[in-house]
Parts: C-alpha cells; sequence; structure tokens
C-alpha cells in the first residue's frame, strides 16, 4: 500500500481511536485500515497500538510515529498548497503597515498598480512611524527600515538603506567647502530628533568598519520627521543626513548636492541597515503577499531606482533609472 496513504489512516485510527471509525471517516473497509497499520509495523518492527476487543490505545512507538507521520502529512499539504498557488490570482484584502514617508513615495504606487491587474485585491494601508506588531494588528505584510531584531517573522531584503549628507547647492557655495567628515562639526547641520546622540558616524566605503568617524553636528533645526529634514534643506538651512530613497531625485534634479561620496554614512554606529517586507507566511505565502511583496521588490530593483543619481557623483558603482516617475 501507499505508505502516504497508509500514514493518513493510522493518523486517522490514532484519532479516533478504532480501526471502525477511522474507516468510516475515509470511507474504505475496516479491513483497509487494518492491512494499513500491519504494513507499517511490520515496515518499522514495532507495534504502533496495544489493541483489545473495546480499546485502541498508541503504544510508546505509536505516539512517537504519530507525531513524525503528522509532520510529513503537514509538510506535504504546505507543499501542495505551494504550488496550486503559484497560479492563484491575489484576491481578498491585503492589510500593510508602511512607513509614512517611504509607503506614500514608493509603495503606494505599486499598490495602486496591482489594484488595477488584480480587481479583486482589496488594501488596507497603515502608515506610521511607529513600530507595530505585526501579529497583534492582523497585518499581511510590514515594510520595516532599519536592523531587524529577532523574531520568527520571515523578512525579505529589498534594498540597503542608505544615507548621504547633502545641502542645497547655494548654502554650499557660501560654506568653506566640507572636504572630510570632521568638516561637518563647524558646519550647520539639520538633526533628527530620533537620532540616539548628537552625532554622525562615517566609515569609508571601502574600509573597515574599525575605521569609522564620529562627528557632533548641531545647527539651528532638528526636527523628528525626515521629510521635515528635507523640505529645510532645500531651503537651505542647513546640510542634512537624509536617506537616499527620500533625497534621490532631488539630488539628480540638482535641487540638493550629496558630500563626502567616498564616505558610508549614518545616524548611530553598527551593520548595514536595510529595507525589508516582513510577513508571517513561514511555510505558505499566499498569492495576495508573494504577488505584493514581488511586485514592490521588482518595482524597487538592484541597485534601487531611487539610487540612479549615485553613477554620476560617485557614490555607487552603478545606477540606473527609475522605471515609474514618482
Amino acid at each position: 500500500m501507499d505508505q502516504l496513504a497508509a500514514l493518513r489512516l493510522f493518523l486517522r485510527a490514532a484519532d479516533a481511536g478504532s480501526f471502525s471509525r477511522a474507516a468510516a471517516a475515509e470511507r474504505c473497509q475496516v479491513s483497509t485500515v487494518s492491512r494499513a497499520i500491519l504494513a507499517l509495523e511490520e515496515d518499522l518492527g514495532a507495534a504502533l497500538f496495544n489493541r483489545s476487543t473495546r480499546h485502541l490505545q498508541l503504544t510508546e512507538a505509536g505516539s512517537r510515529f504519530r507525531d513524525g507521520a503528522r509532520l510529513v502529512l503537514d509538510d506535504l499539504e504546505q507543499a501542495r498548497a505551494a504550488v496550486t498557488s503559484l497560479d492563484a490570482a491575489p484576491r481578498g484584502l491585503l492589510k500593510l503597515n508602511l512607513p509614512t514617508a517611504f509607503g506614500r513615495r514608493h509603495v503606494l504606487p505599486v499598490v495602486a498598480e496591482l489594484q488595477r491587474r488584480h480587481p479583486e485585491l482589496a488594501v488596507e494601508a497603515m502608515l506610521t512611524d511607529a513600530t507595530l506588531d505585526l501579529v497583534a494588528t492582523g497585518a499581511d505584510v510590514a515594510i520595516r527600515i532599519g536592523a531587524l531584531p529577532d523574531s520568527t517573522l520571515v523578512a525579505r531584503r529589498l534594498a540597503p538603506q542608505r544615507r548621504v549628507p547633502c545641502g542645497a547647492p547655494a548654502l554650499l557655495e557660501r560654506l568653506a567647502p566640507v572636504v572630510g567628515p570632521e568638516d561637518l562639526a563647524a558646519r550647520p547641520c539639520l538633526t533628527l530628533a530620533l537620532q540616539p546622540t548628537d552625532k554622525w558616524y562615517f566609515r569609508r566605503e571601502a574600509g573597515p568598519a574599525r575605521d569609522g568617524v564620529e562627528v557632533p553636528v548641531a545647527g539651528r533645526f532638528v526636527s523628528n520627521d525626515s521629510e521635515a529634514l528635507r523640505d529645510a534643506a532645500l531651503e537651505g538651512l542647513g546640510i542634512a543626513l537624509l536617506p537616499t530613497w527620500l533625497v534621490g531625485p532631488d539630488i539628480a534634479a540638482g535641487a540638493l548636492r550629496p558630500l563626502l561620496p567616498e564616505w558610508r554614512a549614518d545616524i548611530a554606529p553598527g551593520p548595514e541597515r536595510a529595507i525589508s517586507a516582513l510577513h508571517t507566511g513561514r511555510r505558505l505565502v499566499s498569492p495576495k503577499v508573494r504577488v505584493f511583496i514581488d511586485a514592490l521588490a521588482a518595482a524597487i530593483g538592484s541597485p534601487p531606482y531611487w539610487d540612479a543619481f549615485a553613477a554620476d557623483d560617485g557614490l555607487t558603482a552603478e545606477g540606473r533609472t527609475a522605471p515609474v516617475q514618482r
């Protein structure tokens, strides 16, 4: 007998506590269940049940085998579902947790295109810069920027989170040239109120992490919002250290000028940050989640389209044009 079929009959009998009830549930003969259990016992060299006229009880070997058999069948069902879902159209409600500025600029245009292609897909987008619990909020996907804590969530890296010091050309022309990171200590800087210290951290793109430089920065404008800092930089109020996904188009248009292209900069020390999509489907990803994350990753590209300016400014080895005007 097919071993998978035998495993199913064994689990039915173990759960029902009876060969006859297992046979009724599987719509087969009691003798079919009995033969399947006997074949498994002969193959394993161990009795799976203690049998009597009134009771059917698992042996110790049977209890251990039941747990393993259930995992095998669960994995098989998950594998079958994963394959059959590949061609399934996304439908139903997709709940998203998105960082406010990044979500508005780079995720919602992808959502709009997905909904045009898939009319049965509904989307609920929660835009907030607070880190919400994915399970508690019932969200399907969360976009997170920064280092990820250990968790049971599945993460897909979409792009690096890169920051670049930049300022309005008119301001930079009035200031003494910024040759190295230390020069920023004597320049007006726009700082993020949420950054852990009053320093910016630099290390050379091609150098080891230990060769970093810490620079204390200060200025006359502080905000807890990166978009407000961008606006202040565009107005010439100071030099800002901002994500390339926020100021890449401004730099490409010449409204902001990047500084220190040979240095990698951040508002806190530590490993490289990233932009990631998180979801809970470790074993089975629903079509709506899979299609959304695939579409977002394709739209962002590698390198990210917002870093296209970097090719001309020496910030990365290559760049490319944004596929969609945002």
